[in-house]
C-alpha cells in the first residue's frame, strides 16, 4: 500500500485489527507475519492521541517488548493483533507505518 493512501474497511466488534486487515484483503506488505501470536512487530499501527487514549486496554509487557523492535515507533503505537475493535472506533483513522520490522528475524 503506498504511503499516505487511505483505505476504508469494515470491522466486526470483537475482532482484532490484524484480522480486520486480513479479512478486508488490505495489501500491506509483510503485515501480520506471525499471524497474531505476539512474536513479531509487523502489525504495528499508529493511533491519533485522542483515539489512543480511548483504547479499552493498555498494552501488555509482551506487546511493549515487541513494539520496541518496530520501525517508526510512536507514543501512540500498538500492535494490531492486540487491539480489539469496539463500537467507539467507528470512523477512526489508523496509520500503518511505511516500514515493517519482523522481530523474528535477526538484525
Amino acid at each position: 500500500m503506498p504511503d499516505g493512501e487511505k483505505v476504508q474497511t469494515k470491522a466486526k466488534v470483537g475482532d482484532n485489527l490484524l484480522d480486520v486487515i486480513i479479512e478486508n484483503s488490505v495489501d500491506v506488505d509483510g503485515f501480520g507475519a506471525c499471524e497474531g501470536t505476539l512474536a513479531c512487530s509487523t502489525c504495528h499501527l499508529i493511533f491519533k492521541q485522542t483515539d489512543f487514549e480511548q483504547l479499552p486496554s493498555p498494552p501488555t509487557d509482551e506487546e511493549l517488548d515487541m513494539l520496541d523492535l518496530a520501525f517508526d515507533l510512536h507514543e501512540t503505537s500498538r500492535l494490531g493483533c492486540q487491539v480489539i475493535v469496539t463500537k467507539e472506533m467507528e470512523g477512526w483513522e489508523i496509520k500503518v507505518p511505511a516500514g515493517v520490522s519482523d522481530a523474528r528475524e535477526p538484525s
